[in-house]
């Protein structure tokens, strides 16, 4: 199955404390790398899980993959898949590379697969996430042979990238049509943003639906513009609050 194709018309999200974004217009086919651009406040993040059937809109149209949101929110969830997310994909620092990629392949075939899957020997599901793994590492281009442990290597002494690769790799396992990805580009050197940038262009030439939030958007991307923060939630120092607004709008619309 191909990427999810987006559409979206005057797409609007409020919470308790005002407008977390609104207006909003996509155009996209499957399989296009489409970048959430705007400041960190703006509402980037809840778009995102608008985007994926995580939060529930409050004004226009929105379709993916041929669903159409709000009212199917949980056909959207089957096929999207998040990586970066803070709070919602956090990495365990103490587990290991491997030990998340595990975790993450026993989980999908648990739940992710058919009935038909989970009553094959155990040796050929044992070879099939192994297949699924391994192809979800080179995707995200991790090799764990680089790594200090190699796939033993502990979350905490990753380096930034090297965990933001393995967090894609982990929603890569799942095999998604669309898969969105936060702070594409937060803290990255301007080497490390264009080889990420170039990654996520070859997963959506592939054929994912690719979304990622960042502050400035590359050059041949569909780009959605969230504006200047609309809600008013901030630190007690006056900057945006990305938790407290991700907070906000979870209250208003609930997680179905």
């Amino acid at each position: 199955m191909g990427g999810a194709g987006v559409t979206a018309e005057g797409l609007g999200l409020r919470g308790p404390r005002g407008w977390v974004f609104r207006g909003v217009g996509i155009e996209a086919e499957p399989g296009s790398l489409i970048a959430v651009e705007g400041p960190s406040g703006s509402g980037r993040t809840s778009l995102l899980l608008t985007l994926t059937g995580r939060m529930k809109p409050t004004e226009g149209t929105a379709a993916v993959g041929g669903a159409v949101l709000p009212r199917q929110m949980a056909a959207v969830r089957r096929f999207c898949a998040l990586a970066h997310v803070p709070g919602l994909t956090d990495l365990e620092p103490a587990l290991t590379v491997e030990e998340h990629l595990r975790e993450r392949a026993l989980l999908e075939r648990r739940f992710g697969g058919s009935l038909r899957a989970l009553l094959r020997p155990r040796g050929t599901r044992a070879a099939e996430s192994r297949l699924r793994i391994d192809a979800a590492l080179a995707a995200a281009g991790l090799a764990p042979d680089s790594l200090p442990k190699g796939s033993r290597t502990a979350v905490r002494d990753l380096e930034r990238l090297e965990a933001l690769r393995l967090s894609v790799a982990l929603a890569l396992v799942g095999r998604p049509r669309l898969l969105g990805v936060d702070d594409a580009d937060l803290k990255l050197s301007d080497a490390e943003k264009e080889g990420f940038w170039d990654l996520l262009g070859a997963l959506a030439a592939s054929g994912t639906t690719v979304v990622a939030v960042c502050s400035e958007a590359p050059e041949g991307a569909v780009t959605v513009s969230t504006g200047s923060p609309v809600s008013p939630a901030s630190t007690d120092d006056g900057r945006p609050d990305r938790r407290k607004e991700k907070a906000d709008a979870l209250a208003e619309t609930g997680r179905a």
